[in-house]
């Protein structure tokens, strides 16, 4: 049988809360459509979190409303605290993605809070996920490898952490998140070969949450497969970015990843014609912020001969 991955696709979150100016309610709407039309099994729609913090997820409301029949994927929405989570709840929601990083410097800058503060937020936000029937728990753990503040990031502190939060639920996924996109394949092989056996001995999950800032987005994502990891986020159109982490950039693209999944005989789920038709949509909403390569390639070439015209195939068996 195939292996198959999944993917988590955090555009409609991740992808678009760093863009400036902001983007038509209608087009976020559309976004979460095209993707979800694409096949990708889950989908960020965006956030809970204070819209003075992050303006551009002020319409998360509007966007779940005009969004919530799809039952093709699975929605989920980031929120920094148990405030956030309940206004979340309440809209019906029941996929949780709560974010806390394993630097104090970058903690304080993301949510104001410190990392001890933010552990008791999630205590709460666990209590009250636990009255919900399906209720379903990520937690994004930022800046595991290099923090803007900090600086590299000891393995022990991100397994220290993880041990901390592993007793509070029996069901949580854990986003291990390169925040600034500055991991490299070495870090990423050590630090998951430390923690996929102690998660998954819990009856947990491990997703990785990868930037491409060097270049390393895919590289990395790999290497986290080859450790055992099968739940991967990606960001259509290579959009992203922290706010509160100088210097970080776009999100490993989606498409790029199911390029190298899907050649590499790794199954993803996801029609490659129909997620670049939407990663060039999120992409031509912010052209700036766009990243990833597969975009960049002609479509007979990045789908391969059996999509080819006949002017694209070239006869190279002369030499």
């Amino acid at each position: 049988m195939m292996d198959r991955v999944t993917l988590c696709e955090v555009a409609p979150r991740d992808g678009f809360q760093p863009v400036r100016t902001f983007i038509p309610t209608e087009s976020k709407i559309e976004t979460v459509k095209r993707l979800a039309a694409s096949g990708l099994d889950r989908i960020e729609i965006g956030a809970f979190v204070s819209p003075k913090a992050i303006p551009q997820m002020a319409d998360i409301r509007e966007v779940w409303a005009a969004t919530r029949d799809q039952d093709t994927f699975r929605p989920s929405v980031l929120v920094p605290n148990a405030k956030g989570a309940e206004l979340a709840l309440e809209q019906g929601l029941k996929e949780i993605v709560f974010v806390l990083s394993v630097s104090e410097s970058h903690n304080r800058s993301n949510v104001a809070r410190s990392v001890a503060e933010s552990m008791g937020e999630l205590r709460a936000l666990i209590e009250r996920l636990d009255e919900v029937q399906g209720g379903f728990l990520r937690v994004n753990l930022a800046t595991c490898f290099d923090c803007p503040f900090e600086g590299t990031i000891a393995r022990e502190r991100v397994t220290a952490l993880v041990a901390a939060i592993s007793p509070l639920r029996a069901q949580i996924e854990y986003g291990i998140c390169d925040t600034t996109g500055r991991a490299n394949p070495a870090q990423v092989a050590a630090l998951f070969a430390a923690l996929v056996p102690v998660v998954g001995a819990a009856g947990q999950d491990l997703a990785f949450h990868g930037h491409d800032t060097f270049g390393l987005g895919v590289a990395n994502a790999l290497y986290a497969y080859q450790a055992g990891v099968r739940i991967f986020d990606a960001a259509a159109g290579g959009l992203g970015g922290c706010p509160f982490a100088p210097g970080a950039s776009g999100n490993t693209a989606t498409e790029d990843l199911i390029f190298a999944f899907e050649n590499m005989g790794i199954a993803t789920g996801v029609n490659l014609n129909a997620l670049l038709d939407a990663a060039g949509y999120v992409a031509s909403l912010d052209p700036p912020s766009s990243g990833g390569h597969l975009t960049r390639v002609p479509r007979g070439r990045a789908l391969g001969p059996a999509h080819k015209s006949p002017t694209e195939i070239v006869d190279c068996s002369a030499g």
